[in-house]
């Protein structure tokens, strides 16, 4: 799927248009449509905790948001070796509305229950 970023992604303020393919279950991948050297892998953070937060009013607009759209929520993930290593990026979520394909990424400043590099092994049940 070809989704229109809406609110430049920090540090990738010239993407304008990404892909996003699913590489399973838990993960998908995010490229950028004009360099293919950009691309992003993401993770479904639903799978590894309860993840709740507020999209600002602005972005809902941006992405014409309501009660009804479909949307996709993923997590930028930072892949080590071994996978459990891997860390995670909470405070900045990617949002894909799939009805009009428009895409954003949320900053949570508000909340310090997530972090920026949390490890997938701390999520991991021993």
């Amino acid at each position: 799927m070809k989704f229109d970023i809406c609110v430049p992604i920090l540090g990738f303020e010239d993407l304008k248009q990404v892909t996003l393919e699913k590489i399973d279950d838990i993960f998908m991948k995010m490229s950028s449509v004009d360099d293919k050297n950009i691309s992003f892998t993401l993770i479904d953070p639903f799978v590894l905790r309860e993840y709740d937060f507020e999209v600002p009013d602005t972005i809902q607009e941006l992405l014409k948001i309501d009660k009804n759209s479909n949307l996709i929520i993923l997590n930028t993930v930072l892949i080590q070796t071994p996978i459990e290593n891997s860390v995670v990026n909470f405070v900045g979520p990617m949002i894909f509305n799939t009805d009009n394909k428009k895409a954003a990424q949320v900053i949570i400043s508000n909340s310090n229950e997530y972090g920026v590099a949390e490890k997938i092994s701390d999520f991991l049940k021993k």
